[in-house]
């Protein structure tokens, strides 16, 4: 079980603090009482869930980019992190294809410059890099990815997370073979939730509508992928931190991701948002013939349920519901963070598998 006290005194960085999945993990543990230190550029977005919620408060936040070693490293040794969750990323596909080059230095240099710190350090005892589902060469077939198929992401975001995944296991077995720090990488599907203002998200795209009272614009009504709430995978980073920080044994690759019946086409998901958002909200579809994206994209979740008992708290219903709530606490003028820490207890208190 995941056991958040365990994090109390417990000194963490955190790299990608600022976005939105980051602002969640922050808020997580700062709750529990870990001694947080978080690694980023400025949020990504305006507005931002990051200054919203005020999530700095309660810990130390350094603004700076991973593909400056010199930087990165004057952190960790200010900071001497035991855990180091590594989300610092350019995470858009469509970006990716804007610039490949930026992209591949963040994502690939910026995954080598924080594991050449923990190396080079000997304050650290778990890694966890943060990947996507997307790092598996996508055959568009009808069954879920596993640990063990091939790495070959299509687009530049993609595939440098792809290339993130292989630093990660070459460092593993180059430099931490005898197991002093215990390395893990944890492959996600989509997430959403309260405060995510990325572009070319589906979610974002729908809260950003109905704000304006407009139709929702859906470029691909067709494309699968699995959906869940971002504190899902969010609390499965912790769970597989604090357990091989624990006991080495638990280190390795995880995909994270929905049930079967959570893994949603695009127009269908839609369909959900409108029903719980009301108001008269409907969506037109308009493909803009953008570039290449999987249209067919879901997890097999057989290892980390076997391995830790996890299973999803939420089904995109109540992760839908969630969404809307918070963000019409937001256009409520309501206080975000209050409505964060309400769902944070909620999803613990409905979990099987957290320490209550």
């Amino acid at each position: 079980m995941l056991d958040l006290s365990f994090y109390k005194g417990k000194k963490v960085l955190v790299t990608g603090h600022t976005g939105f999945k980051g602002s969640w993990m922050c808020k997580l543990l700062v709750g529990a009482g870990a001694e947080v230190t978080g690694f980023s550029l400025t949020p990504p977005t305006d507005p931002s869930l990051f200054y919203m919620a005020n999530i700095e408060k309660g810990m130390t936040s350094v603004i700076g980019d991973v593909r400056d070693f010199d930087a990165l490293w004057a952190c960790f040794e200010k900071a001497q992190p035991e855990i180091v969750l590594h989300l610092a990323a350019q995470p858009i596909v469509r970006d990716s294809y804007k610039q490949p080059k930026y992209t591949y230095e963040t994502n690939v240099m910026g995954t080598v410059n924080i594991l050449e710190c923990v190396r080079l350090s000997s304050c650290v005892k778990s890694f966890l890099n943060v990947t996507t589902d997307k790092v598996y060469k996508n055959n568009e077939w009808e069954w879920g990815y596993r640990e063990n198929e091939p790495l070959d992401g299509f687009d530049p975001y993609s595939n440098s997370k792809s290339c993130s995944e292989l630093v990660t296991h070459s460092y593993k077995d180059s430099f931490f073979a005898d197991g002093r720090v215990a390395i893990s990488t944890a492959r996600a599907g989509n997430v959403i939730g309260g405060g995510d203002f990325a572009n070319d998200r589906i979610i974002p795209d729908c809260v950003r509508a109905a704000m304006k009272k407009e139709d929702i614009v859906v470029r691909n009504p067709h494309s699968t992928r699995p959906y869940q709430h971002v504190l899902e995978p969010v609390c499965v980073y912790l769970l597989i931190a604090q357990k091989q920080y624990e006991d080495g044994k638990y280190a390795g690759y995880y995909n994270v991701g929905p049930d079967d019946c959570d893994c949603f086409t695009t127009g269908a998901l839609v369909d959900l948002f409108c029903a719980k958002w009301g108001e008269g909200m409907k969506w037109i579809n308009r493909y803009d013939g953008g570039p290449h994206e999987a249209n067919f994209l879901k997890l097999d979740c057989s290892k980390v349920k076997s391995v830790f008992g996890w299973k999803p708290v939420w089904n995109l219903d109540g992760a839908i519901s969630a969404t809307v709530e918070w963000s019409k606490c937001m256009r409520d003028g309501g206080d975000v963070g209050a409505c964060m820490d309400k769902q944070i207890s909620e999803f613990v208190a409905q979990s099987s598998w957290i320490n209550k």
